[in-house]
């Protein structure tokens, strides 16, 4: 008994001298993996994660300089209510500086019938705005504030070379949110839009949200340039009329203003192209009637007197006959192509008119007397639009 009791104590001892001064074991080696377990999350490493992608860094600078130049656009028109108690009624919409003096491109039905209008700029300066001009058939207008310094504007870029795909920033006032930024595409090209003066040529169909309050705004390329003027949008109606984006929004083709703006220096007024003639579809059976093809075409039915198409010798009726309960007049000029592409929808010649202005060229193709001609006629201008 005595003797296991020695080998115990002898084992004992054997073990805590190796254990101690030969294994090399120590406390705060056991003791390493608890007190270094480490965080329970992960998060980027600071000098790798610091910068942005080249598209983020594209979108952050294009902002920093647009939103300084896009406005907001406030509006004031008085109405009636059904007692003739007049009440003033508050529109907004965006626009944004093409010059350091103050003229503003924005679109018409946002500051249409108003009696005040205020703009807002970026660093919350108000300041009053008066009406250049208006051209009602592309939706524009242009607008001058005065302010006592340099204001910041943006490049007027072009809208020849567009792709769909190219990505697009939009910038604008939102349901009065100012400075919105929404990026997207071009989705479509040459979309027609239907609008209470006609309709809307070429628009350019984008998915970066345009909501209301961003009408006017600029749309942008990726190098900053406006290439388009956030116009209309599709989208479902709310209960107070409001509408919201689904990704289907247009904008007017910057062309477009820059034709205005032309148009605006060299005359000091925005004139619109004038032809002169108010004509009728006739096409079909009413046509071959007529002694004409089914294909039809647009039938004159009165040339203005002093207008372009009088100057040019377009011809209107000669008599007056009775279609139904309809007059119509017939034996003038039956135009049938417009600038050598066939009339293919009874607005032909509205369309057509949108895409031109005073002083371009318009080549109509008519029968006459069972004759094809094609006159080319210099399109006048309009009287100056009103509000």
């Amino acid at each position: 008994m005595k003797a296991r009791i020695l080998l115990l104590v002898i084992f004992l001892t054997v073990s805590f001298w190796y254990a101690t001064s030969k294994a090399n074991w120590r406390v705060a080696r056991l003791l390493h993996p608890i007190g270094d377990t480490g965080r329970m999350w992960s998060e980027p490493i600071e000098t790798r994660a610091a910068g942005y992608s080249s598209d983020e860094n594209n979108n952050i600078e294009i902002y920093k300089t647009a939103h300084q130049a896009t406005v907001n656009i406030t509006s004031i028109v008085y109405t009636e209510d059904f007692f003739f108690r007049v009440y003033p009624s508050e529109g907004s919409g965006s626009g944004f500086l093409i010059n350091a003096d103050g003229q503003i491109l924005t679109n018409r039905h946002v500051v249409r019938g108003s009696n005040k209008l205020t703009v807002t700029l970026a660093d919350h300066k108000q300041y009053a705005a008066r009406v250049l001009g208006m051209d009602s058939q592309n939706d524009l207008a242009l607008i001058q504030i005065s302010a006592s310094r340099k204001l910041p504007f943006l490049r007027l870029g072009s809208a020849e070379n567009l792709q769909v795909g190219q990505k697009v920033l939009a910038i604008g006032n939102p349901f009065g949110l100012q400075g919105t930024l929404t990026t997207g595409v071009v989705s479509s090209l040459g979309r027609s839009l239907r609008s209470e003066n006609g309709t809307l040529e070429n628009m350019i169909q984008t998915d970066a949200a345009i909501n209301p309050g961003n009408s006017g705004g600029p749309l942008l390329d990726s190098k900053g340039d406006v290439i388009g003027i956030n116009t209309a949008i599709y989208g479902a109606q709310t209960a107070d009329g409001q509408g919201g984006s689904i990704g289907i929004g247009f904008a007017m083709p910057i062309t477009r203003a820059k034709a205005m703006l032309e148009d605006f220096r060299t005359r000091g007024f925005v004139s619109r192209p004038f032809l002169g003639i108010e004509a009728l579809p006739v096409r079909g059976d009413l046509a071959e009637e007529l002694g004409y093809n089914a294909a039809g075409g647009l039938l004159i039915q009165r040339v203005q007197r002093g207008s372009a198409a009088e100057q040019a010798g377009l011809h209107g009726p000669t008599r007056v006959v009775y279609v139904g309960n309809y007059q119509l007049g017939i034996g003038g000029d039956l135009i049938v192509a417009i600038d050598d592409r066939p009339v293919g929808s009874d607005d032909t010649i509205q369309k057509v008119l949108a895409m031109k202005h005073a002083g371009d060229i318009m080549r109509l193709t008519i029968l006459r007397n069972g004759n094809t001609q094609t006159i080319p006629v210099k399109l006048g201008a309009a009287p100056p639009e009103t509000q």
